[in-house]
């Protein structure tokens, strides 16, 4: 079965790289289980493997070059991430399958509280329509991230993942083109007017999960 992890406070990014690099190893030699674990940081942007230095507008928090998939992110107080620990030799040595997984274990849990995320193609993560909002200049609908999702693989165990919005500020994007999508924004639950906390997120994580990552026989 796969373990649960809730860090207590905001945990150090380098502190929480070297963790996840530990248990993924510990993970592929047999030595571990799948571990799903709940963080929060103090705020930082990231910096995945595909980033462009254009994209950083302002070094407004400390900025981390990192391994996973992406471009630039933002975490701090307010979103919950999830590093994501899982044996894909044993569930399928599909990438695509396993972001798409990723995409619908959110979606799957914004359902909880009615919110309809959504994927778009060329567009990884997850997002909502804006309708409300005015529609870019070609007359498109408007449409704000809620979720970021950024993954590696060593060995065929993943480590980074997902991170979604609940109450971050999200002034605090404004350092970097997120993602490297200009045009669109980020929200959050409670910008889009849902009272939801951490814990509630977090419960609706858990019981969505098994939909999209069942159980490992053995």
């Amino acid at each position: 079965m796969t373990e649960w992890i809730t860090a207590p406070g905001l945990t150090d990014y380098r502190e929480a790289t070297a963790f996840m690099e530990a248990r993924a190893a510990a993970i592929a030699e047999g030595r571990a289980g799948e571990l799903v674990w709940l963080v929060e940081h103090p705020p930082l942007y990231t910096a995945g493997t595909s980033a462009k230095a254009a994209d950083l507008l302002e070094a407004r928090f400390p900025v981390h070059e990192t391994g996973r998939g992406g471009q630039y992110t933002y975490h701090g107080p307010g979103q919950r991430v999830v590093y994501v620990m899982l044996d894909l030799n044993r569930r399928g040595r599909d990438v695509r399958a396993f972001v798409k997984a990723l995409e619908s274990w959110v979606i799957d849990a914004l359902a909880e509280f009615n919110l309809k995320g959504e994927i778009r193609d060329g567009r990884v993560g997850v997002w909502i329509a804006r309708p409300d909002k005015a529609p870019l200049f070609d007359g498109t609908m408007r449409e704000d991230k809620i979720a970021a999702i950024g993954v590696k693989l060593r060995k065929w165990v993943s480590f980074h993942g997902i991170a979604i919005n609940v109450e971050p500020d999200l002034s605090h994007y404004a350092g970097i083109v997120p993602c490297g999508i200009s045009g669109h924004g980020v929200t959050s639950l409670v910008d889009m007017g849902l009272p939801v906390g951490m814990g509630d997120l977090d419960d609706a994580l858990r019981r969505s999960f098994a939909r999209n990552f069942p159980p490992l026989a053995g």
